[in-house]
């Protein structure tokens, strides 16, 4: 495995053929992001562990997105049995995935606990779904001061398991190590990784303004309310599934290929179970059909 840096323009590169990936199959892909949010929303519903069981999937479901966009930029078709693909790798593969969702629960539930030292916990409650958020609690400074925290120690905690669920899953790399090498690819590629946030801020900021026209037309004509309310619903998972579309793309660029994969994409053996890694390309040119 080596680690490839990449011009500051490539950034913008993984925006756009993210979302051209997403738009080769968008029912799929859309479909598949839905399934792993509905499975972590579910697994909330476990009494005492719910919240800690779903944050440890959130691993395995960037790693199903991540294998679905690479089979929709090859031009190859996105099925729902993806979403465990995280857990039919084999014993290894299962045990480092399983790693490195509880990694990612413990980090994040110290975030959270940090917050918590703060503002008593209240920004947690909220955030990890127990507690409203009434105008009160917004305009507590102790809030807002837990929530900067959050978001400030939550930006390398993202960093770490940026590229880890890939590393683990296509190069065979321990867990440790492939949070190590994730967040190395990223502060070594700052630049595009800043014009990716940026692209996508736009991409977020434009869609919203869409969103809103459209609201406003429709309170025009009197068809505001539930139809409004499902458009900004439904946008707001279209963007979030081209987001996270996107997210292999960056891990493509920033690491070589293995030279001796596991195992075959699915449409060259029918016992595989799982993708491998798309061909890296000299930025911005689009990855292989």
């Amino acid at each position: 495995m080596k680690l490839q840096i990449v011009p500051a323009r490539t950034g913008m590169a993984w925006v756009k053929l993210g979302i051209r990936a997403f738009w080769r199959q968008p029912m799929a892909l859309a479909a598949l992001f839905f399934m792993t949010m509905a499975a972590m929303s579910l697994a909330t519903m476990v009494p005492l562990v719910g919240p800690a069981i779903a944050l440890a999937l959130l691993p395995s479901a960037t790693l199903a997105m991540m294998v679905a966009a690479a089979q929709a930029s090859q031009g190859q078709f996105p099925t729902p049995a993806l979403l465990l693909v995280a857990f039919r790798t084999g014993r290894q593969r299962l045990r480092d995935m399983l790693v490195l969702g509880a990694l990612y629960a413990v980090c994040f539930l110290g975030v959270m606990g940090l917050s918590a030292l703060i503002d008593g916990g209240q920004f947690a409650q909220v955030y990890l779904g127990g507690a409203p958020l009434t105008k009160e609690v917004a305009e507590n400074p102790a809030f807002q001061s837990a929530m900067w925290l959050s978001m400030i120690l939550y930006l390398p905690l993202s960093l770490l398991f940026w590229h880890a669920p890939g590393l683990v899953h296509w190069h065979g790399v321990p867990p440790v190590k492939a949070l190590f090498f994730s967040i190395v690819a990223c502060i070594r590629n700052f630049g595009a990784f800043t014009v990716y946030g940026l692209g996508w801020l736009g991409v977020f900021l434009l869609g919203g303004l869409v969103v809103a026209i459209i609201s406003t037309l429709l309170a025009v004509a009197g068809l505001a309310g539930s139809a409004a309310g499902g458009i900004m619903v439904g946008a707001a998972m279209m963007m979030a599934a081209m987001f996270f579309t996107s997210v292999v793309l960056t891990f493509r660029d920033c690491f070589e290929p293995p030279s001796t994969p596991d195992t075959e994409a699915p449409h060259h053996d029918t016992n595989a179970t799982e993708a491998t890694a798309p061909e890296p390309v000299d930025p911005p040119t689009p990855g292989p059909n």
